[in-house]
């Protein structure tokens, strides 16, 4: 059985800017850009045309806006201002270390987190309880190209831990993203109905009805990388 776990809201929980454009902006003036006055307002607004479910790396959609109002900037110095605008504070929600691990006693495990900012994700591993090792892989929408619900999120994942989407468990905390597991014939368990502490025991139910003991008899670390240079 091989099970994936959302990040944001799941595992950890990390505080947010209260208005990321003028967190972004603050940054872009440490680095001397010259933010334009409408800068808030052209943030808010589609700036990139892209497909259905596709990611928009923050990035790039904060250099159009610049672009768009006559600023050259490095794409250097957008990263960066976006790196340092969106550092976290990070707090491992309770039990999730233990739901990690009950799900690693069964089989591969990954992450599968929409995040449109580089390296966040990297960043917010670190400074939780939960290692980068507990992941056979961990797929970001900014590094597969694709946001959750969109269903090569979820095939990127289970491909990455030789599963199929129909055998993949998705652990998450909205069924409006994380729940689309469910239209691709796998399993989405929501953390408001199944709160991690719990998750170990409806594991081992699971398991206990036939879907997916391991047969191994022990852990292969694996060395399959999918970060796309984001983390």
């Amino acid at each position: 059985m091989a099970v994936s776990f959302d990040l944001f809201g799941t595992l950890v929980d990390v505080d947010r800017p209260d208005d990321p454009a003028a967190a972004v902006a603050a940054e872009l003036r440490a680095r001397d850009v010259a933010v334009p006055a409408d800068f808030g307002e052209a943030y808010r607004e589609p700036q990139i045309d892209a497909p259905d479910g596709a990611e928009i790396p923050l990035p790039a959609h904060v250099g159009s806006v610049l672009r768009s109002r006559g600023v050259t900037a490095s794409d250097n110095a957008v990263r960066r201002a976006i790196v340092s605008a969106f550092d976290p504070q990070v707090r491992t929600r309770p039990g999730a270390v233990a739901a990690v691990d009950a799900a690693r006693d069964r089989g591969p495990v990954g992450l599968l987190s929409n995040c449109s900012v580089p390296e966040l994700v990297g960043r917010t591993l670190v400074r939780s309880d939960l290692s980068r090792k507990r992941f056979d892989s961990v797929v970001t929408s900014v590094g597969c190209g694709w946001r959750k619900p969109a269903p090569a999120a979820f095939e990127t994942v289970a491909a990455a831990l030789d599963s199929s989407v129909e055998t993949l468990v998705h652990v998450g905390d909205s069924r409006a993203t994380d729940g689309g597991i469910d239209r691709l014939g796998g399993t989405f368990v929501d953390v408001r109905e199944v709160p991690l502490a719990e998750f170990p025991a409806w594991l081992a139910d699971r398991t206990a009805e036939g879907d997916g003991t391991r047969t191994d008899g022990g852990r292969e670390t694996r060395e399959r990388d999918t970060r796309c240079g984001c983390l």
